[in-house]
């Protein structure tokens, strides 16, 4: 039996998107900026994706643009506002716990002569909010704040953190990396103040390679992607079709079954953190309960390097993340796994189970055994 528990990496695609996207590539395969009747007719199905996505939001069409990911969605929100209102100023906030596609446009427009402000968490992972009120200056263009974090699945309070924005400089704009949060917890741009939304469509079991970011209507914004002017000017290339219906199907079941299938997956984390929790030497990260999302668990194994405790559990078949499956290739320590201030002996002894609504208690439960029975074994073989 194979057992997944990397949904935060990437999600199965639901039977229904995969029909969807083929129908798309081999029947209604048309170019929805062609003349004829087959480019009408795509040109009708991304309207009518546009107007699923939009509705789960609650915000207006012209509103969502399509990308090829949340990358590309992060690299457009933020290298785009801050190139188009750069003379209000050069100061941006962020966390140190941001995915790469946010951290390393940080890194960049620091390069451009920006200047970085990075809001240190507490030990589970959360920014402090006196600390975002304190850093906001009248010449702060941009906060960008992940909704979920993709290592230890703790949410940060972006409701609170939008009020606290637009009082201190209503002029600067808040970014949402939604990527994790899409899908797993209700998000109202609009009501949190929230003006660039970021959302990727392999984490909610539709097609890779697609993603949107929602841009409210009243933000300035440069495009990155020059060329023939498609989605209003502001991303060029021809519209990934079958991506972007894909992705509307997927966003389409998520929120139909949404409340249900969050109960389902918060049941299943509790289970495994409290039966994960008694075991000799381990420790989970990250916050607790509903301050986390409820798909993610972060666990570090004293004394058992994380390769090595992966590799274990695929023999098994069971597939589980060493860290972020987006870095997980580099030996690089995980930059959330500092910040939050874990011991040094753990950075690289630290997993990542993340679970989605095909996720079951035999599963779990699956997971569990393998883990005491492999655990005690990995320690005296790397002892030696």
């Amino acid at each position: 039996m194979e057992i997944y528990l990397d949904n935060s990496a990437t999600t199965k695609c639901f039977d229904e998107v995969a029909q969807a996207v083929a129908q798309m590539m081999t029947e209604d395969y048309g170019n929805p900026s062609s003349l004829h009747m087959k480019g009408v007719k795509a040109e009708q199905y991304l309207k009518q994706a546009t107007e699923v996505i939009a509705k789960t939001l609650k915000v207006n069409e012209k509103e969502i643009f399509y990308t090829s990911g949340g990358t590309e969605s992060d690299n457009m929100a933020i290298i785009g506002t801050a190139m188009a209102n750069c003379r209000g100023g050069k100061h941006i906030v962020t966390t140190p716990m941001e995915h790469p596609a946010v951290g390393q446009c940080m890194k960049y427009l620091e390069k451009e002569g920006f200047e970085i402000t990075y809001l240190q968490p507490d030990a589970s992972g959360c920014i402090r909010l006196e600390d975002l009120e304190n850093s906001i200056r009248p010449d702060t263009i941009l906060v960008s704040i992940m909704a979920v974090n993709n290592e230890i699945g703790t949410i940060q309070p972006i409701e609170q953190a939008g009020d606290i924005i637009k009082r201190k400089n209503a002029n600067t704009l808040f970014h949402v990396d939604a990527v994790q949060g899409y899908g797993k917890m209700e998000i109202y741009p609009r009501r949190w103040k929230i003006d660039l939304l970021s959302v990727s469509g392999h984490k909610i079991h539709g097609p890779k390679g697609v993603g949107f970011l929602y841009v409210n209507e009243k933000v300035k914004i440069k495009p990155i992607i020059l060329g023939g002017g498609q989605q209003r000017g502001m991303r060029s290339g021809t519209e990934n079709v079958p991506g972007v219906v894909g992705l509307a199907k997927a966003a389409e079941m998520v929120y139909a079954n949404m409340e249900c299938d969050i109960n389902k997956m918060y049941c299943l984390r509790d289970y495994f953190i409290g039966q994960v929790s008694k075991m000799d030497g381990v420790s989970v990260n990250g916050a607790q309960g509903r301050k986390a999302a409820p798909h993610v668990a972060s666990v570090s194994v004293e004394g058992v390097r994380a390769e090595v405790l992966l590799h274990a559990l695929e023999d098994k078949n069971i597939y589980i993340s060493a860290g972020s499956a987006c870095s997980s290739h580099k030996p690089v320590p995980s930059a959330t796994l500092q910040a939050i201030g874990l011991p040094k002996e753990l950075l690289g002894s630290t997993v990542r189970f993340s679970f989605s609504v095909f996720t079951t208690k035999e599963e779990v439960d699956s997971a569990l055994n393998a883990l005491r029975e492999l655990i005690p074994m990995l320690r005296k073989f790397q002892r030696r």
